[in-house]
């Protein structure tokens, strides 16, 4: 077991190697732009040998709990507050605050999300958007989850996303070798079945610009400004896909008599073009760095369509509750990817026992969910955290991390370096009206201050 361990840190090694780096000049990195997220080469981890181990001693827990203690005792936070902190090289619980009491966990039930999908149907599996010959020749634009289908990008652009542009063109190209000059346009968005808002969502969420509502068919996450995270939403993101679709159509050459209609594909129709998203690995790796909410739900439903159950709310749950089962992770209680639902149940144990399982050498797919995590002080949504003007500036750069916030909710889940050089894996959760993320980054920032070998 040890030998496991000990490669699990290994592997985690070299995944924090730059956020070393980024610890040292996080200063002076304030007012960048994150940088885009690379995939993980899984293959580092088996290889001999990549990064040394760091050579640190064994981490107490008694001296770990000593500097956890008077932080928490101190946040105000009477009710509510939870904790789990281990060694990333043994497994060794190091510090427990009712670790399992289950909680609302916000978006860190994208980890969850993250390690369900990745194992479940791989990091090099692709979400196609089809387009299909329908009934008396309709064009039908198909959905099939993809949340990052775009309308057109740049060449260079890291991840390549689908766009209606290249399937236009595609398609066009199919249909004038056909002799095809004009067409009606049909769209499916039949993929998805159940209501379009989760089961503990709050009716402001899509109007806020948190979600969209979600659909197998939809145009940038439905945001009326795409490079917007929390942009407005599109009322219908099925017909705006379309609409945008037959634009470029006519682009393309070929005529659209009439509005695009809801339609349904044939059965078995083979398509006459297609356009594929990113990688899973890449899509794990953006919903978890910018918390993409609609990411997150494309997600969730991969999940249900690998494990054979029906790609809706409930279907997802139950293949989600299928991989924790397979990984022998207990306490994890999932009715949505993003974590927007309030019904989610999980413990801090379980958080950062699903970290833990994406460093084992034994799992190499589950590996984005760390390449994916944010830096704090330095990329994704710890971006604006740990500044120097904060209480938690210690943790900046060696806290690896997914947040979480709802109202009276705030989680942070990850992995951090103590000022031994020891690899740790964490969980803090908060449930609680005075629960706030500022709050959980000086937790962190003292486990990053410890030098509690």
């Amino acid at each position: 077991m040890w030998q496991v361990r000990a490669r699990a840190l290994l592997a985690l090694a070299v995944l924090n190697i730059f956020v070393l780096v980024t610890g040292i000049v996080a200063a002076d990195l304030i007012e960048s732009r994150p940088p885009e997220t690379m995939p993980y080469p899984a293959a580092f981890a088996e290889d001999e040998p990549v990064a040394a181990v760091p050579d640190a001693g064994q981490v107490s827990p008694e001296r770990l709990a000593d500097k956890l203690d008077d932080p928490m005792s101190d946040s105000g936070i009477d009710e509510g507050l939870s904790a789990y902190v281990a060694d990333a090289a043994t497994g060794e619980a190091l510090y427990e605050r009712d670790a399992d009491e289950g909680a609302v966990p916000a978006s860190t039930t994208k980890v969850v999300t993250a390690v369900s999908v990745l194992h479940a149907a791989g990091p090099g599996e692709r979400i196609h958007t089809d387009v299909v010959l329908g009934d008396n020749g309709q064009v039908i634009l198909v959905g099939g989850g993809d949340p990052t289908l775009t309308a057109s990008v740049e060449p260079d652009a890291y991840p390549r996303l689908a766009t209606l542009e290249e399937l236009a063109e595609h398609t066009a190209t199919a249909l004038q070798e056909e002799g095809i000059d004009s067409v009606s346009l049909g769209y499916d968005d039949s993929l998805y079945l159940g209501p379009d808002t989760g089961p503990g969502w709050k009716p402001n969420y899509v109007d806020e610009g948190s979600a969209s509502t979600v659909h197998a068919l939809m145009l940038d996450g439905g945001r009326v400004h795409k490079e917007q995270n929390y942009s407005e939403r599109v009322d219908d993101p099925p017909r705006v896909t379309a609409d945008a679709f037959a634009d470029q159509l006519r682009d393309m050459g070929i005529g659209v008599t009439g509005d695009p209609s809801p339609a349904e594909a044939p059965d078995g129709a083979d398509p006459i073009a297609t356009v594929a998203s990113a990688p899973i690995s890449a899509l794990v790796e953006e919903m978890l760095l910018e918390s993409d909410n609609n990411i997150a739900e494309a997600l969730f439903r991969q999940v249900a369509l690998a494990k054979d159950e029906e790609p809706s709310w409930r279907g997802a749950a139950a293949a989600t509750d299928e991989v924790m089962d397979e990984l022998d992770v207990d306490d994890v209680h999932v009715e949505d990817g993003s974590g927007l639902s309030v019904n989610n149940d999980i413990t801090p144990k379980a958080l950062a026992d699903l970290v833990m399982v994406a460093a084992d050498p034994e799992h190499p797919d589950l590996y984005f969910l760390l390449s994916g995590l944010p830096t704090a002080h330095f990329s994704g949504t710890l971006a604006g955290r740990y500044s120097e003007e904060s209480a938690a500036d210690s943790g900046a750069g060696v806290v690896r991390a997914k947040t979480g916030t709802l109202s009276g909710v705030s989680t942070l889940a990850g992995t951090i370096y103590d000022a031994d050089d020891r690899l740790l894996v964490f969980a803090f959760m908060a449930n609680d009206e005075a629960a706030m993320g500022s709050t959980l980054d000086t937790f962190a920032s003292a486990v990053a201050e410890c030098g509690c070998s």
